[in-house]
């Protein structure tokens, strides 16, 4: 489904009705129109009967009651039955079509919202937590839905029930109608108010909502640290206080009803008992029968009931105004990486050249200053340093998930912007060192969900890399469920893992950043091996803090504060005895080892 035109309002939160978000989200309803127009009409029909039933009564007390027609009685009685089946029936068809259209919309948001942030930079998912978008993606896009389940139809049934229902009263008789209408007046300033209390309080109640999200996805995730650091009481303290925030928005909203409907219900006991002190006059005085008195009755319940509940479809419709102007800011976002490429070296050689390239992740504090350097095809060229040098940030400007503020990226002679991004993305292939499984099978989070692997294509690339015994030691193979985050497997294996992902590809230029600072010494000979072969043939950015990964690297860069001060082989820089010679004897001095 299509993007949504117009842009959302600046601040609904401040308005009690937004007809701009409201229209927004009407267009959501567009491919499924015609079964929210059948659900209208539906709506529609039943509003419009809302005054039969009284009449019936009325009818049946006036006439075969009155004169003792039981045969007239009990086609009344059978009249009303049926009517009740009708209403019944129709009122089942609205209830599955207007939900039917409610989750066909929320599906649809759903997606469309997850496409278009797949799509965002990195600094877009480096500044927004995780709680916040899950809040988005669901309870947001659930409170729109609600719009259409329970909303704005439904809204506009109401008022019909209630426009039929008084115009059915003046026609009967305009004294009493008159008098049953005397609380409406407060009626109306009280609901107003109503709206005005429950909108406001709503807002704060979907806002802590939002704020648990958060806090539970962030501390579940980093459990090991909690409990590592023995911040379980404080953590839970913290916690307890969020939801001491979260219970006292919607003790405000829970007051809000507590006064309104018991007012509702005063109002209408107002009204049946100014209809009975002037309507037993009347039917004593003859002007008025019983039957009529008793209709009126049953009308000033029906007048009430849709009152009532149109506060509630209003505040269905404010909440789903509230979620709807989150979830369309995102929508109207534009933090996506431009894709205007259209050009493709052909054939791909995996030539990489920087070009005084300079970078900040905020304002202007260089990450990298002026950097160049060129990558020959096929050749392997290692990026060494402190933390925070700048080495990993390379790697994210080469496949654009950041963009350089000053400089060109080129590869194969072609700036990165003029590459589709696809493409780009499909031909450099990455190994990071914090390795990200999905819940899923091996086979998938190998695959990336690709169908055009076969079970052989798959065994002999883990066979090349030295991945097959671990596949044969799971308990089904390739259709073993790695669980979150790979949770089943190690470290090491969780790396190989990832080494293997790469290398099905069989991307021109290979990424390997940090790949191995998080692992035993046994593993990470296997990935040594891994590497070696997976390098094999293929350009090779090697980002690593270890110098022991990167000796027999066609080209060594040392970074130092987002600069390269010193370029050249193992060899050559360990006789230059300069910023890679301290590296390398801090590091190796202090793990025991001396170079060979």
């Amino acid at each position: 489904m299509s993007k949504p035109a117009d842009k959302p309002a600046a601040n609904p939160a401040g308005k009690v009705f937004d007809r701009r978000l409201l229209g927004l989200i009407l267009q959501q309803v567009k491919p499924y129109q015609g079964r929210f127009v059948l659900t209208g009409a539906l709506v529609l029909f039943l509003s419009g009967i809302v005054w039969v039933r009284p009449a019936l009564i009325r009818y049946a007390l006036d006439g075969p009651m009155a004169v003792g027609d039981h045969q007239a009685l009990l086609w009344v009685f059978l009249a009303v039955v049926a009517l009740l089946f009708v209403e019944a029936a129709v009122q089942y068809w609205v209830t599955y079509l207007a939900n039917w259209v409610a989750q066909s919309v929320s599906l649809d948001l759903r997606a469309q919202l997850f496409r278009h942030i797949a799509k965002f930079r990195l600094q877009f998912f480096d500044k927004t937590p995780v709680g916040t978008l899950v809040t988005r993606h669901v309870s947001d896009i659930d409170g729109i839905a609600n719009v259409f389940s329970n909303g704005i139809l439904n809204a506009i049934g109401d008022l019909l029930a209630l426009i039929v229902v008084v115009v059915a009263m003046f026609v009967i008789e305009p004294r009493l109608a008159w008098m049953s209408l005397l609380p409406i007046p407060v009626l109306l300033i009280a609901t107003r108010l109503f709206q005005q209390v429950i909108k406001k309080a709503f807002v704060d109640v979907r806002d802590q909502v939002a704020r648990m999200n958060e806090f539970v996805q962030e501390h579940v995730t980093g459990m090991h640290i909690v409990q590592a650091f023995n911040r379980e009481r404080k953590e839970a303290q913290a916690f307890r206080r969020l939801n001491e925030k979260h219970k006292a928005a919607n003790i405000r909203s829970i007051w809000a009803f507590s006064v309104f409907f018991p007012l509702v219900e005063l109002l209408s006991a107002t009204s049946v008992a100014l209809l009975l002190w002037l309507g037993m006059g009347d039917v004593i005085a003859e002007h008025v029968t019983l039957g009529v008195l008793l209709q009126f009755i049953l009308y000033v319940f029906m007048l009430y009931r849709p009152i009532r509940q149109l506060a509630d479809r209003f505040n269905v419709l404010q909440m789903g105004i509230v979620n709807s102007d989150r979830v369309f800011k995102l929508l109207h976002r534009e933090e996506a990486v431009e894709d205007l490429g259209q050009t493709l070296p052909d054939p791909i050689r995996g030539e990489i050249v920087f070009e005084n390239v300079w970078f900040a992740y905020t304002d202007e504090d260089w990450v990298l200053r002026d950097v160049s350097f060129r990558v020959a095809p096929g050749q392997s060229a290692a990026f060494v340093g402190e933390t925070g040098a700048g080495k990993s940030t390379i790697i994210n400007l080469l496949t654009r998930f950041y963009e350089p503020q000053r400089g060109r990226i080129l590869i194969d002679g072609v700036p990165v912007q003029e590459w589709p991004l696809g493409a780009l993305r499909e031909h450099v292939a990455v190994v990071l060192q914090d390795v990200f499984l999905f819940s899923d099978t091996l086979r998938s989070n190998v695959t990336m969900y690709r169908k055009d692997f076969t079970d052989a294509q798959l065994q002999a690339a883990a066979e090349g890399i030295g991945a097959q015994d671990l596949v044969d030691q799971l308990p089904e193979g390739w259709d073993t469920e790695v669980r979150e985050r790979g949770a089943m497997l190690s470290v090491g294996q969780r790396q190989l893992i990832a080494f293997l992902r790469a290398y099905v590809l069989k991307p021109e230029i290979l990424v390997l950043d940090e790949a191995t600072s998080s692992i035993d010494t046994e593993s990470e000979r296997m990935i040594q091996r891994a590497t070696e072969h997976i390098t094999q043939g293929r350009t090779s950015i090697l980002v690593a803090h270890r110098l022991s990964t990167v000796r027999k690297a066609d080209v060594i860069c040392v970074l130092a504060r987002g600069e390269i001060v010193e370029t050249g082989t193992h060899a050559s820089l360990l006789k230059a005895g300069g910023a890679y010679a301290r590296l390398f004897e801090k590091q190796f001095s202090a793990d025991g080892f001396t170079d060979t």
